[in-house]
């Protein structure tokens, strides 16, 4: 069972308006986050990934992926600040639990994961253009997801009344 579009939406907006970066909050921020969660996950129809993988979450992160971008296993790739940031959504809690049950930390490390990339951001309104980001920063070359697929997803979950 997917999660209220709407519902995910005002959570996306209210974590990012607590960035220290306001500039994350954009809203082709919220577009490709939702886009990213409605492919990755069906919005949260699948919260392990499939076939026993690593992957958790609305936005089927890696806990290696977490934890680069954290700073755990090496030099993080963020700025204090947004490091702070990223880290307050999990507490005490492992990478692996807060991938799979803390939603706030699961949006702060999406957005830290397009974050870091760098080209920019895909304009708001531009399903295609978020399709072709998803697909070569997020799911890259080699994973499995197509721009078809995100560009369906996207129409269904997100797009849809």
């Amino acid at each position: 069972m997917a999660i209220n579009k709407t519902q995910l939406r005002a959570s996306i907006i209210e974590v990012l308006a607590t960035c220290p970066r306001p500039e994350l909050a954009s809203p082709a921020a919220v577009e490709l986050l939702l886009g990213t969660a409605a492919q990755e996950s069906g919005f949260g129809t699948y919260l392990e990934q499939m076939g026993n993988g690593p992957a958790r979450g609305f936005f089927q992160m890696e806990p290696a992926t977490a934890k680069w971008i954290e700073g755990l296993n090496m030099k993080s790739p963020l700025p204090p600040d947004l490091l702070k940031w990223a880290r307050g959504f999990r507490d005490d809690e492992t990478v692996e639990w807060a991938l799979e049950y803390r939603i706030d930390y699961q949006i702060a490390m999406c957005r830290l994961r397009y974050w870091v990339v760098p080209a920019p951001l895909p304009e708001a309104g531009d399903t295609a253009g978020q399709a072709a980001y998803w697909k070569r920063w997020y799911n890259t070359p080699a994973g499995a997801g197509t721009e078809a697929e995100y560009m369906a997803e996207y129409k269904k979950f997100v797009a849809a009344r």
